[in-house]
């Protein structure tokens, strides 16, 4: 009788640990860390458009640079481009910039002045992303709208030159990004009736901006 309850008691005990027992041998050891998926990376694919401000400084072509005239003020506008990103970080972007402008200059001693009001550029973008920061360099089409002043003479003329440059920029997030950037500019020479003569003008211009890239 007493190896019957023995018996009983001692498969009563297994029963109860049984489950115990399982849930061990289902829980691996040791146990693996999760899987994280990496955080994905920036890409400069896209188009956009922004503003920007910034300040040029320059000289006078031809007959206006025989005056002594040398051109500066502020400008400000908008620009909207598209940037493609190769699988190898290489980022080619074509961008058109528009300005308004107040680059001026005069010269009392002959009566002369000369004012940039407005201009824009058509050019080329090929830059490097390291991520969200990509450093490039640009060139293609300038043009800009100039008067000269000669006795209270003006005459107007549309400049159409060639511009150069390079800059910096950094995006913020997927949508916003800002730069600066720095162009040289020859906008070359036209005939102006009132001196006889082909004047123009080059500037340095230096701009800070914002994009919003879709």
């Amino acid at each position: 009788m007493k190896n019957i309850l023995f018996s009983g008691i001692a498969a009563a005990a297994l029963l109860a640990a049984a489950p115990a027992m399982a849930a061990d041998l289902a829980q691996p050891y040791p146990t693996k860390a999760p899987v994280v998926a990496p955080l994905p990376v920036f890409s400069w694919t896209g188009f956009y458009l922004g503003a920007n401000a910034g300040y040029a400084w320059g000289g006078g072509d031809g007959a206006t640079d025989d005056f002594g005239i040398d051109p500066s003020g502020w400008l400000a506008g908008g620009q909207v481009g598209f940037n493609y990103q190769f699988g190898n970080n290489v980022v080619l972007g074509a961008e058109a910039d528009l300005q308004g402008a107040d680059i001026n200059d005069s010269n009392g001693l002959y009566g002369v002045s000369s004012k940039l009001d407005y201009f824009g550029t058509v050019r080329a973008r090929v830059g490097y992303a390291f991520d969200n920061v990509l450093p490039y360099v640009t060139g293609g089409l300038a043009y800009g709208h100039n008067k000269v002043d000669y006795l209270g003479w003006d005459v107007s003329n549309t400049h159409v030159g060639w511009t150069v440059g390079g800059g910096l920029e950094y995006a913020f997030n997927n949508n916003w990004t800002a730069k600066v950037e720095y162009l040289y500019m020859d906008l070359g020479e036209e005939y102006y009736q009132n001196i006889d003569a082909k004047a123009g003008l080059n500037a340095n211009i230096v701009r800070a901006g914002i994009n919003y890239k879709f």
